[in-house]
């Protein structure tokens, strides 16, 4: 708790939508010109500790029934099998509830057929987090999902999913709803938290037992033909554990406790981002490769358009709409971003890795 001049100690209590301000982030100077827009300073702000990630609104979000919709691709032949090894990987960005363009994608890359079923036999496809929130139908990403693994295992490929710091706040706002947690600068909930980051009343209203079931089981990273594989652009991984068992060991054993605190703790360290661009963002990279293993990190979480500037400058000045061709690698070739913005009329990336640089 703080103390204001002259006062006694102020009491605590829940934080609302009035409780904290939007930084102009690359519109301004001073300790918050470097924050993300999505990281939201609470109230009195030299009074939160250092590393604390505040959790207001993530990023702008476009209508997308002002833009055109994506162009339908037909599908190319399925990738040839062979007995020789496993398929082809494939890995994809934030969704966040944009199903018809994640269709299309998975399209254009022979993964599904124009029905939306699994075409593509063994090959392996991996969703980094963030199915919910902002986008028009999260549930329903998360369905496809399920349903495309079940497919993919029945023709010999595989389709699996990461937790995102989405998934971990979708998660505390059915299970915790308005109860105080400590947030790091007073207390918050994961009610407004979720709501502030673009979270959909459709979406917690098909909230159903066996997508709570899923999510929380979903592991945090993954180690696949040396991609070291994660959702949030963070070291924070390291501290749950110095092997990928161990992390995501720990990620569960948090969720299945059910211990409001412990659970928001987990939120807001993975939502953190930017560990790995500018100055020391190798380095960074390194020490999650050191202890995890792999020869390089595929994140989502901070959209490529922030982690190449298009979206404004530190001299204030505006930029046209994102463009998003691909995957960004960057931090020495070490790291490759795959959120393209699509909450930002960006685009919703599907890649087939190795990667070359």
């Amino acid at each position: 708790m703080t103390q204001g001049a002259g006062q006694g100690p102020e009491t605590e209590r829940t934080a609302t939508l009035r409780d904290f301000r939007v930084p102009a982030y690359v519109h301004e100077t001073g300790p918050y010109a470097d924050v993300h827009p999505g990281d939201v300073v609470p109230p009195h702000e030299e009074d939160h500790p250092d590393g604390y990630t505040p959790t207001e609104r993530d990023l702008p979000v476009i209508q997308r029934d002002t833009l055109p919709p994506p162009p339908v691709e037909p599908a190319p032949a399925p990738a040839p099998q062979s007995d020789a090894g496993p398929g082809p990987l494939f890995v994809v960005g934030d969704v966040h509830g944009y199903i018809e363009e994640l269709l299309s994608a998975l399209r254009e890359k022979g993964l599904v057929d124009e029905e939306g079923q699994w075409c593509a036999g063994t090959a392996r496809l991996w969703f980094l987090g963030d199915f919910t929130d902002r986008g028009p139908d999260g549930i329903g990403v998360i369905d496809l999902v399920m349903r495309l693994s079940a497919e993919a295992a029945a023709a010999g490929g595989y389709c699996k999913a990461l937790m995102g710091n989405h998934e971990l706040l979708l998660l505390g706002a059915k299970r915790f709803g308005d109860t105080p947690v400590n947030s790091g600068a007073g207390t918050a909930t994961f009610q407004a938290a979720w709501l502030l980051n673009g979270g959909q009343k459709t979406d917690m209203d098909r909230l159903q037992d066996h997508h709570l079931q899923w999510m929380a089981r979903l592991d945090a990273v993954e180690e696949v033909d040396g991609h070291l594989l994660l959702h949030s652009d963070t070291t924070a991984y390291l501290d749950y554990g110095d092997s990928i068992e161990a992390v995501n060991d720990t990620v569960r054993d948090a969720l299945t406790r059910n211990d409001a605190d412990e659970v928001w703790d987990l939120f807001r360290k993975f939502t953190k981002r930017f560990s790995f661009r500018d100055e020391g963002g190798a380095d960074a990279v390194r020490s999650l490769l050191d202890t995890y293993g792999g020869s390089r990190v595929v994140h989502g979480h901070s959209p490529i358009p922030y982690l190449l500037g298009q979206v404004g400058s530190e001299e204030g000045e505006e930029r046209g709409e994102p463009h998003v061709e691909g995957p960004h690698v960057y931090a020495d070739g070490l790291a490759i971003a795959m959120d393209g913005g699509v909450t930002m009329a960006g685009k919703l990336l599907v890649q087939q890795l190795p990667l070359d640089a």
